[in-house]
């Protein structure tokens, strides 16, 4: 997706039975997935296996256990080293095709980690289509947008952007911290017949634990989305042709009913 700033700026389907309670802000302590069940895991450790690349070459992605980002030296880049390990990186110099799952998921809730140097952009395509930004926007004096780090980012229709959401507050972290994005997930609704009955809608994002997106519906893939079309089940994908950008902790769940607490 472009940005109007300098850098250019979505898993089976669950049950609605259960229920899942969520504090806006207020909960501390370890993430959702160490502390309730039905949690699994997207990354597996060691390696990309289960991942692919959009062009098919996997490589322009590395494992790594641990990622550098230095303010003063080179503070546009994250420095790694390449091993077998629990975090994901799209290299050092943060060019490279966006990543997504080989299996497909429908309405789900996930967690994920991500860590981004100064001025970076990426994003978390839910069924690959539906984009919550990831964006440098820490610091920021201009009202959000939908280019922000926690927007639902626009369509781009007729050569320009139609749609998305802003966040209502900025809760984006520092360059170089790890930040992380909850976000409860229903996929759009289709008949026998194959048309769709209703959209997607995004019931919950939860930035560092602020609530920054609360049912928003997306009538169709949002900029720079998978070409595929919209269905019951689609892959994740993770943006990585906008800047250097770093995952971790990635895990989801069968979509659950939100409760207030």
């Amino acid at each position: 997706m472009v940005s109007r700033r300098t850098f250019a700026a979505g898993l089976v389907a669950g049950s609605l039975a259960s229920q899942s309670k969520y504090t806006d802000g207020e909960a501390h302590g370890d993430p959702p997935y160490l502390l309730e069940q039905g949690w699994m895991p997207l990354l597996n450790g060691k390696d990309l296996t289960g991942w692919v690349s959009q062009n098919g070459n996997e490589q322009q992605w590395v494992t790594t256990n641990a990622v550098r980002w230095n303010r003063t030296g080179n503070p546009q880049q994250l420095g790694i080293r390449p091993e077998p390990g629990g975090t994901i990186v799209n290299t050092s110099r943060g060019y490279v095709n966006n990543i997504h799952t080989v299996e497909k998921f429908g309405d789900i809730e996930m967690y994920v980690d991500f860590l981004i140097p100064k001025g970076s952009n990426s994003g978390v395509y839910l069924h690959g289509l539906y984009e919550v930004q990831i964006f440098d926007s820490y610091g920021s004096w201009e009202p959000m947008s939908v280019v922000d780090g926690g927007a639902i980012y626009h369509r781009w229709i007729d050569d320009q952007g139609v749609g998305g959401s802003a966040p209502p507050v900025n809760a984006n972290r520092r360059p170089g911290e790890w930040q992380s994005y909850n976000i409860w997930f229903q996929g759009p609704r289709f008949d026998s017949a194959g048309k769709k009955t209703a959209n997607a809608k995004f019931l919950k994002v939860l930035q560092n634990g602020v609530s920054v997106q609360e049912n928003v519906e997306v009538d169709g893939g949002t900029r720079a989305h998978m070409s595929i079309p919209e269905a019951a089940t689609n892959p994740l994908m993770l943006q990585g042709d906008h800047g250097a950008v770093a995952f971790r902790n990635l895990y989801w769940r069968p979509l659950r009913k939100l409760i207030h607490a």
